[in-house]
């Protein structure tokens, strides 16, 4: 083991979303590199998984403010 990081990750120039069990709080971020990878990975994830689309990171910070919960129709 050794200490934790203290420096923020730096996100890369793309797409996220976070990926959670049903009921969880917390998740783990994906990256994709185009919207329609991105797409893909929402498709893969959506019937077992709760998927909340982050959307897209330019320089290190989100576009769009509120991250949107996918739900399945």
């Amino acid at each position: 083991m050794g200490r934790p990081a203290t420096k923020p990750t730096k996100l890369k120039d793309g797409f996220y979303i976070e990926i959670r069990n049903k009921g969880s709080r917390s998740g783990v971020k994906l990256y994709n590199s185009t919207e329609m990878q991105m797409q893909r990975a929402i498709k893969m994830y959506e019937r077992s998984k709760e998927v909340l689309i982050l959307g897209e990171s330019v320089n290190g910070k989100f576009v769009e403010k509120e991250p949107i919960l996918h739900v399945v129709k």
